[in-house]
């Protein structure tokens, strides 16, 4: 496989990820929704383990295998002929779609929940939020990212913008600010904006099954889990059955998806 391309695809990501934490900080200090103690150590902590893991599993493996299915012809966009800019905005259209069906799929599947509810156990809603998930999460979903890869043909370069724009997106939802009044309307028509995810993310299971969109915002008003929420509203956030005060540590986090469930299915 190319090399440079690997390199300049993990730089990119790089680069994209501390400008959005950066702005994300920024828009927290000029904008704050609400005053809250963040948890630091603890999202810290899973992202610096998250990033071995699938540093070690993974590393640029979303290229790679982009790479590999265009050079072998695969995917229905190459079937299809497309050219390069159709089959990057079709590619990340489709990868999106594919995320929010994921997300769904992680709420509705006890197995997935058991990963996912460390997601949601933190109570101060934050830009490091953003980075707070389960290495079992990841890896579960690695396979799926990289089946609709192939399976949809997207190229290297649309992987590559795909998961640019997924990155910033997720850090600047999870975000502890809000946008002006007349920003908000404008900007939650065709993206997922802090006051729609921090709703996302309330401690309630009406509400927390909702709203599951990471880039765009039109998935859920199609699929009818679109529920609208004003920036200034106050949501409280955390897993609706449990209080982080249970999960002190970091350990406990990375234990917390294989004790009993206290979900009931719906």
């Amino acid at each position: 496989m190319n090399g440079a391309g690997e390199t300049t695809y993990q730089l990119v990501r790089i680069l994209c990820l501390a400008a959005a934490i950066a702005i994300g900080l920024a828009m927290e200090r000029w904008r704050p929704h609400a005053r809250l103690r963040p948890a630091w150590r603890t999202n810290l902590g899973l992202w610096a383990v998250d990033s071995v893991a699938m540093a070690t599993v993974c590393g640029a493996c979303g290229w790679i295998v982009a790479a590999w299915a265009a050079s072998a012809g695969l995917g229905l966009l190459t079937w299809a002929g497309a050219g390069t800019a159709l089959a990057v905005g079709v590619g990340v259209l489709g990868l999106d779609a594919v995320s929010y069906a994921w997300h769904r799929a992680n709420h509705r599947l006890p197995l997935l929940w058991r990963f996912h509810q460390v997601h949601h156990g933190d109570e101060s809603f934050h830009v490091t939020t953003a980075l707070r998930f389960h290495p079992g999460e990841l890896l579960l979903a690695l396979p799926v990212r990289l089946a609709a890869i192939v399976l949809l043909g997207v190229p290297p370069a649309g992987v590559l913008v795909f998961e640019s724009i997924f990155g910033v997106a997720n850090l600047l939802e999870h975000g502890n600010f809000d946008l002006p009044r007349r920003v908000e309307p404008m900007v939650r028509r065709l993206f997922v904006t802090p006051s729609l995810h921090r709703g996302h993310h309330a401690s309630d299971w009406r509400e927390l099954d909702t709203n599951f969109g990471t880039v765009f915002s039109f998935w859920d008003r199609v699929a009818g889990t679109f529920r609208a929420s004003a920036p200034d509203r106050r949501v409280t956030t955390g897993l609706p059955d449990r209080s982080t005060r249970d999960a002190t540590t970091l350990s406990a986090w990375l234990v917390l998806p294989f004790e009993r469930s206290r979900r009931p299915l719906h």
